[in-house]
């Protein structure tokens, strides 16, 4: 780990243990805004890590921001931080510069359509907009629509969506995704991007990739934690051979989510590496459910409770394994690119990634 690694993630850390509490989640999932910890976050330029100096970013590398990301879902953080940087990442391969405030994007959901019309400055975007997350809380919204029958990105400022129907949910992490029919809404700034949904998706696959990657870690030191301290018939629940193999077994799926999501994020510093996300994303979600489960085993009845920290990270990794595209998704995109480029090119695909 390289010496900005370590003190991004001591960063981190000190922001969640100075104020993250019990209190301040549960308050998140009943509607609330988690200011002081945003605020902490945005003070020390985590959520403009990637933008350029000139635009008041840290201009960080790609792979230091989401090594922050990464510890941010290993801490919990009940934060939209993920969709901030992704919106940077969306708003900077446009050629748009990047706004200030809290920022979120649209979900890839198969049943949205927006589409923005009018010329000039005079634009408006409209359309349906499913499980748009952490709408509620937003300043900005950026979104990848089509305009005059091309693929653009689009950025709305929250006022634009004042007037609209939105109906807003929770997930299973408690996180807020909101549904809303927009008519007319103005749009702040437009520009072409020829891929500008798939390159959503892609990035949008890479970022849920490492923020599992952080809760299945998490969950696998609650877990071992957990184990040397439970006693039973005289000694830890740790000690026995079959807390030891499902305890293995997690270790095994952190590691080769681990190694995914390293790989990915080492050859995605311009845009997220179509392949090695998709290897990413099938694999940490496959590991999710798996990790998850195992986790649960060995906490046995308390990590049910909901005074027990563990839901926290095994709650988010539910919900985050189905955004943007679920394992059989990019399992079936892979299976699809192999075959289409034929048994031939098998062996140079795997050699040159």
């Amino acid at each position: 780990m390289s010496d900005m690694h370590a003190e991004l993630e001591t960063l981190i850390d000190r922001i969640s243990a100075d104020l993250l509490t019990p209190s301040l989640h549960q308050e998140m999932e009943g509607g609330a805004w988690p200011a002081a910890l945003w605020e902490a976050l945005a003070q020390a330029g985590v959520p403009l890590a990637c933008v350029p100096a000139d635009q008041g970013g840290a201009e960080l590398p790609f792979a230091d921001a989401m090594v922050a990301l990464r510890r941010s879902a290993y801490q919990g953080l009940p934060v939209p931080l993920a969709e901030s940087l992704l919106a940077t990442r969306l708003l900077l391969a446009a050629g748009l510069s990047v706004p200030s405030g809290v920022l979120t994007v649209s979900a890839c959901h198969a049943q949205d359509d927006l589409q923005v019309q009018g010329a000039g400055s005079d634009l408006w975007l409209h359309g349906q907009a499913h499980r748009v997350p952490w709408l509620t809380h937003a300043q900005h919204w950026v979104v990848a629509a089509r305009h005059e029958g091309q693929a653009c990105v689009a950025v709305l400022e929250r006022a634009a969506w004042a007037d609209a129907t939105v109906s807003t949910r929770h997930n299973l992490a408690g996180e807020p995704r909101s549904q809303m029919t927009l008519q007319r809404a103005a749009v702040l700034a437009l520009a072409p991007l020829p891929d500008a949904a798939e390159r959503l998706l892609l990035e949008g696959a890479l970022m849920r990739s490492v923020q599992m990657a952080g809760a299945l870690q998490r969950a696998l030191d609650h877990s071992i934690r957990y184990a040397n301290e439970r006693v039973q018939f005289g000694r830890p629940i740790g000690k026995f051979q079959a807390v030891q193999h499902m305890l293995a077994v997690l270790a095994g799926h952190v590691a080769a989510s681990s190694a995914a999501v390293d790989a990915v994020v080492g050859a995605s510093g311009h845009a997220a590496h179509p392949v090695l996300t998709a290897v990413a994303k099938a694999r940490v979600g496959e590991a999710a459910s798996k990790g998850a489960e195992i986790a649960h085993q060995v906490h046995g009845a308390m990590g049910f409770t909901r005074e027990h920290h563990l839901h926290h990270v095994t709650r988010r990794l539910w919900a985050w394994r189905d955004e943007f595209g679920n394992e059989t998704l990019w399992q079936t995109r892979l299976g699809r690119l192999v075959t289409q480029q034929g048994a031939d090119q098998l062996w140079p695909l795997l050699t040159s990634l």
